[in-house]
């Protein structure tokens, strides 16, 4: 009980060596519950030490009952996933042995060949059901049979390191203090590393006699699960060597899927999930997928081209004075979190990494994590393509050109960087006319070859021009260019040669991203439409700024019991 602790151990310590001096260890220990390999991965993000692969959870991501219905055979097919995924130890829930003494010996030279460092198992009989089910109608092993049994894998170990924890259920049925403690010691004189001692009450106070009465007399590890509310310090204060956090991935990951699904069923839409969830990209890295996107790059080369943003930010805003006075606009704080921000974490989520922003008024208040900031010095009296004019390798990737006082879902920039069209406008259709209120003071108006009609897919829409006019030549708009523009392949050539010509006119420095626009189609450019149904939101002014926290709290994370659809 007095070896060093674990942080000690020389870099090449085996994961079984690592176990036992987390067992061993000076001061308190924890095991955090894993039953797959994506979830020991994150275990080990989350900086334990150490996995407990726990019964309850491994059979429940089977969809079976904790009866021993999954075999043995296959829990440890599913153990090698997660020893794969993890270098962390792993303490196996070993149920009752899996059968006799037999099983016992072969189930110890099956967990070492995985690289399993331990394997706890309990006095009842086989096939266990557990032990929060009618535990106290549940009869327990004999005594002399259990110690034959962790004889027997104690002899069967080819590492000496390989733990094997002998759990003590006479409390769970109901055989009292004394019986708990009989059996324990025969299980230590036995060989068991470390005695498991498990309580259904929801307070620790036999836990903590159990411990008093223990003494010490070899590692005493416990799994609280029931007796939750009790303060961490009485553990330390007791002695106890390791506790075991037992089965809370498998329980968080089920209230979040349940209301994921139920959302969707009820919505018949991902729109509402799809930025309250991990993202595809977050799975491949959990994964290790770094081969993965080294095949593509070789294979996908095209598809895969870099891609970049630019975020014209230079203005203070209008009508924003009040709020303004010691930030620009790109800093208002929205939904807990600056407007910049939302920006930038909705083009990351995309793989667009390399980000510009184009800052102006007070662009020393600009957070520059995660972006490259260039700055338009004569902001107060030039236009939106002056800023552009200020990235000087503008269009040398595939890149979005954004205006900075966005908020959209993120489906909007995944559709437009996935665009095969060489340029991109992103187009609102509910955003016809003024008296839509969502976005009422964006007035770019988009003309187009054709309405939307949503229930054709893969028709091409060509803009035809932007203006200010909701009436232009007499003709109603097909909706509102929302400031995001997608450029890619040739089309950045001849978006570079229309923005050179416009430098050479005197007016220049009062242009804006319409007038870019307008002159490519003048230039013969085939400009594709991608049209959206809201889900954006513009922050022109007092009142879509107080409005924009409602939208952003849309893009939140779900907890369990948050399903609510977020509309538009």
């Amino acid at each position: 009980m007095n070896a060093p602790d674990a942080f000690t151990l020389p870099p090449t310590a085996t994961r079984a060596a690592q176990l036992r001096a987390m067992l061993r260890s000076n001061q308190l220990e924890f095991l955090m519950e894993a039953h797959n390999g994506l979830s020991a991965r994150i275990v080990r993000e989350a900086g334990f030490k150490g996995i407990w692969a726990s019964g309850l959870a491994i059979s429940a991501q089977f969809g079976v009952r904790d009866n021993n219905e999954a075999s043995w055979t296959q829990v440890v097919d599913n153990l090698e996933f997660m020893a794969d995924a993890s270098d962390l130890p792993i303490l196996l829930d070993g149920d009752t042995g899996y059968g006799n003494f037999n099983n016992m010996r072969r189930l110890v030279r099956k967990l070492e060949q995985r690289g399993v460092a331990g394997v706890c198992i309990e006095d009842k009989v086989f096939p266990k059901t557990n032990s929060f089910i009618g535990g106290e109608r549940q009869p327990l092993a004999d005594i002399d049979e259990f110690c034959g049994k962790i004889k027997a894998g104690k002899d069967s170990q080819a590492d000496d390191d390989f733990s094997i924890v002998a759990r003590v259920e006479a409390l769970i049925a109901g055989w009292g203090m004394e019986e708990a403690l009989r059996r324990a010691e025969a299980y230590r004189l036995a060989g068991a590393d470390a005695i498991l001692i498990h309580s259904k009450l929801k307070r620790a106070d036999e836990i903590v006699q159990f411990a008093r009465e223990w003494d010490n007399r070899c590692p005493l590890v416990i799994v609280p699960t029931k007796y939750y509310s009790t303060p961490t310090d009485v553990f330390r204060e007791a002695g106890i060597s390791v506790v075991i956090w037992a089965n809370h991935l498998i329980r968080s990951a089920t209230s979040a899927m349940q209301a994921v699904a139920a959302e969707i069923h009820r919505s018949e839409t991902l729109i509402n999930v799809e930025d309250r969830i991990a993202t595809v990209d977050e799975i491949f890295r959990l994964q290790d997928a770094d081969e993965y996107t080294e095949a593509e790059d070789r294979y996908l080369s095209a598809a895969n081209a870099p891609r970049s943003a630019i975020v014209l930010a230079a203005s203070r805003g209008k009508n924003l004075e009040s709020v303004t006075t010691d930030r620009p606009k790109v800093m208002l704080p929205v939904a807990g979190k600056p407007l910049l921000r939302w920006l930038v974490d909705g083009f990351k989520k995309q793989n667009v990494n390399d980000i510009t922003v184009v800052g102006g008024y007070r662009a020393d208040a600009i957070d520059t994590a995660g972006i490259t900031l260039a700055i338009n010095e004569r902001f107060a009296e030039t236009g939106e393509l002056a800023s552009l004019a200020r990235v000087s390798d503008a269009f040398a990737h595939d890149t979005v050109i954004s205006y900075g006082d966005l908020l959209f879902r993120s489906y909007i920039v995944r559709d437009l960087v996935e665009s095969d069209a060489d340029i991109t406008v992103v187009v609102d259709s509910t955003a016809a006319t003024t008296a839509n209120a969502a976005n009422a003071s964006v007035r770019d108006f988009a003309y187009c070859s054709a309405g939307d009609d949503r229930g054709l897919f893969g028709q091409q829409v060509l803009l035809e021009k932007i203006s200010g006019d909701a009436t232009d030549d007499g003709r109603t708009p097909n909706g509102r260019w929302i400031g995001l523009l997608g450029v890619r392949g040739e089309g950045r050539a001849h978006l570079q040669r229309v923005f050179t010509a416009l430098q050479a006119r005197p007016d220049f420095d009062q242009l804006g991203m319409p007038e870019l626009i307008n002159a490519l189609v003048e230039d013969g450019a085939k400009i594709e439409v991608q049209y959206v149904h809201g889900h954006w939101r513009g922050v022109n002014d007092m009142e879509e700024f107080r409005r924009a926290a409602d939208f952003a709290h849309g893009q939140t994370p779900f907890s369990g019991a948050d399903a609510e659809a977020q509309g538009d």
